[in-house]
């Protein structure tokens, strides 16, 4: 039994996945919630209904790196919906990239949104909190 299905049934009904659209991507963002200096993330609305299995709040989620290793489990404790113009500089932190600042968000999240094919100003993003359960 490999070390991703020993996490499922220690955590029924995890979804084990990356963050990020690139390996390497997916290894810093996998750091960063490892040291717990992110705590948030955001993906648009329409890559959220399009998924097949949507996470709910109180599930839990194995954090795979670029490798597809898992890293650690994460709980998602809230979700809300948000104008890609009204994300707070307080989120923007949360998510614990570049210098944390509103501005750094913005332009790295404006190039990832690009490249994911769709950005505006006014888009929807679901934005998550969460926290780290078990470091692997």
């Amino acid at each position: 039994m490999g070390a991703i299905d020993q996490l499922m049934m220690r955590y029924p009904g995890a979804n084990a996945w990356q963050m990020g659209d690139s390996p390497e991507l997916a290894n810093e963002l996998a750091a960063l919630i490892k040291q717990g200096l992110k705590t948030a993330s955001c993906g648009s609305l329409s890559s959220y209904q399009q998924e097949v299995s949507a996470p709910l709040i109180g599930s839990y989620n194995i954090i795979l790196d670029g490798q597809n290793v898992p890293v650690c489990v994460t709980r998602l404790i809230s979700m809300r919906l948000v104008r890609f113009c009204d994300v707070t500089a307080e989120f923007a932190r949360k998510e614990g990239e570049g210098d944390l600042s509103l501005e750094y968000w913005q332009r790295e999240h404006q190039r990832f949104f690009t490249r994911e094919g769709y950005f505006s100003h006014d888009m929807e993003l679901i934005a998550e909190e969460f926290e780290v359960v078990e470091v692997l």
